[in-house]
């Protein structure tokens, strides 16, 4: 192993990646600890912070969690190791998600992408008509495959019955008490929890209400993010594993977050339409071609050139390690 000793600030950088992902609602639903014996870090669930009523099963909170993992492999080989990575290591835990083992060196990292992980932002703002290019979509779809997962990019028609779906999967969330209150409660002001979302973070909506943005519980500020009209023919893609298990989903977050990181490097903006996935008979219906019926829609990813989103809060690496800390003392 290259240098055997993992200091304190390469430690808080690696971690500081890791809670660089994405998750839904900013939950951050996950926790490190670092085994120093195997110098192998933990990535466990918190399960308190998993949406229960939109996402009763966490498959939501597993993507959350592999994106964290991919940015922790890309951090690990950014310092000049082989990040060594098991899913669900041990049935006994359940809770453990994924392990990274730092391993012997590496060469020919993937640079761009670790900076990109530190300046992607999902944007929910209107974005131009101008199409990203048919290469570049093809490379994401070559980087979904390569983590295991598919990347359908979806024709017109496709995309207005995807539409479709999505505002139906809406309506459901503003008409659902426990749903709406679910989202409102992680819409707040910045604080100490640095969890959540800020209310300008949320976006704006469609004022023609073609492109279905989710509402969070109707926590509006009109007065801070008018409506707009956003494009009238949105790029939409959808990822999919070919089955639908606890791995199945921490790979499709892997695989997401390298094409949102990709698609970062490009120039491009993007957003999750994760509103009909949240309804089992709405997420059937999300279905890709024929010859991949077997597939299970992962996530909608809106891709296009457009403002960047505002960066939302992050705990901090000793935060994160702290908690961990604190409950493995109460174990």
């Amino acid at each position: 192993m290259p240098s055997a000793v993992l200091d304190v600030p390469t430690l808080e950088t690696l971690v500081s990646a890791a809670v660089a992902a994405p998750s839904i609602h900013n939950t951050q639903p996950w926790r490190f600890r670092l085994d120093p014996d195997t110098l192998t870090l933990e990535i466990r669930a918190v399960a308190e912070r998993g949406l229960h009523r939109i996402d009763p099963t966490g498959r939501a909170l597993h993507l959350s969690v592999g994106c964290a993992v991919l940015n922790l492999r890309l951090a690990v080989a950014h310092f000049g190791w082989a990040p060594v990575t098991r899913l669900l290591p041990r049935p006994d835990q359940p809770d453990l998600l994924a392990t990274v083992r730092i391993g012997g060196a590496v060469h020919g990292t993937s640079l761009g992408l670790y900076d990109a992980l530190w300046r992607r932002h999902s944007s929910r703002f209107p974005f131009s008509e101008r199409p990203p290019p048919a290469a570049v979509l093809t490379e994401l779809a070559e980087t979904a495959h390569a983590e295991g997962a598919r990347l359908h990019h979806l024709a017109t028609h496709q995309t207005e019955r995807l539409l479709q779906l999505t505002r139906e999967a809406e309506h459901r969330n503003t008409a659902d008490a426990d749903r709406a209150g679910e989202s409102r409660r992680w819409v707040h002001a910045v604080d100490d929890t640095a969890l959540g979302m800020p209310p300008e973070a949320l976006g704006r909506q469609d004022f023609r209400d073609h492109l279905p943005m989710r509402d969070f519980g109707a926590h509006r500020h009109p007065d801070v993010l008018a409506a707009r009209p956003f494009e009238k023919h949105p790029s939409i893609a959808v990822l999919s594993t070919t089955h639908d298990r606890r791995t199945d989903w921490l790979r499709a977050g892997q695989a997401l977050e390298r094409v949102l990181l990709v698609a970062t490097v490009h120039g491009l903006r993007a957003s999750l339409l994760h509103q009909a996935l949240e309804w089992p008979d709405l997420r059937e219906h999300i279905a890709p071609p024929a010859d991949e019926s077997r597939a299970h829609a992962q996530m909608v990813i809106r891709l296009g050139y457009g403002p960047e989103g505002p960066a939302t809060p992050r705990r901090t690496a000793r935060q994160t390690l702290a908690e961990e800390h604190a409950a493995h003392k109460a174990e």
